[in-house]
């Protein structure tokens, strides 16, 4: 039995994917490993390396997950977390926080420890592997170009559970199971 590298997700419509990709486009410095544009999600909560029964189960919990769609707007590219940049992001605004509170009540009782950290909505768009100043120099010109930039809203009526296979071409995402809200 093999363990299952797992997260929870809500994935882009197509066409934001592709202003992902003209953003990216222009983002591109030495030591920034860029996300694929159609690799590009919000990721809910990352479960980590899962042993296949408790990934089953946690596609099982998933299903008590009930909340009504919601809209995000995409909106504004910023850094985590600050002298050094480490994670380039795109800014989300609207009312993930009832979607990500169920997904983490659901999955505790499987042993999934909630979050510590206040949940913050993005969608990564690249991390620094060593991060740097020159790095970071060349970056925050770049940044504050899109800090206002709007990729518009879209309706969030489902969610999944992925699998994810780090390969050295990066990594490749299968829906494990989808949930509609």
């Amino acid at each position: 039995m093999t363990d299952t590298r797992c997260f929870v997700a809500v994935e882009l419509p197509e066409s934001m994917r592709e202003e992902i990709g003209r953003i990216e486009a222009d983002l591109k410095v030495p030591g920034l490993r860029l996300v694929k544009p159609g690799l590009c999600h919000v990721t809910l909560k990352f479960l980590g390396e899962v042993p296949e029964k408790k990934a089953q189960k946690a596609m099982e919990a998933l299903k008590g997950v009930k909340t009504a769609p919601f809209d995000l707007k995409v909106a504004g590219v910023g850094t985590f977390p600050g002298r050094s940049i480490r994670v380039v992001w795109l800014g989300l605004k609207g009312e993930t926080g009832d979607l990500h509170m169920q997904v983490e009540d659901v999955l505790e009782p499987l042993g999934f420890e909630k979050e510590k950290r206040k949940f913050s909505p993005h969608v990564t768009l690249g991390r620094v592997g060593r991060p740097n100043s020159e790095t970071t120099q060349e970056l925050i010109p770049k940044i504050a170009r899109f800090s206002e930039e709007d990729l518009g809203t879209f309706r969030v009526d489902r969610f999944y559970l992925k699998k994810s296979t780090l390969t050295r071409e990066g990594p490749i995402y299968e829906n494990l199971a989808e949930y509609g809200l």
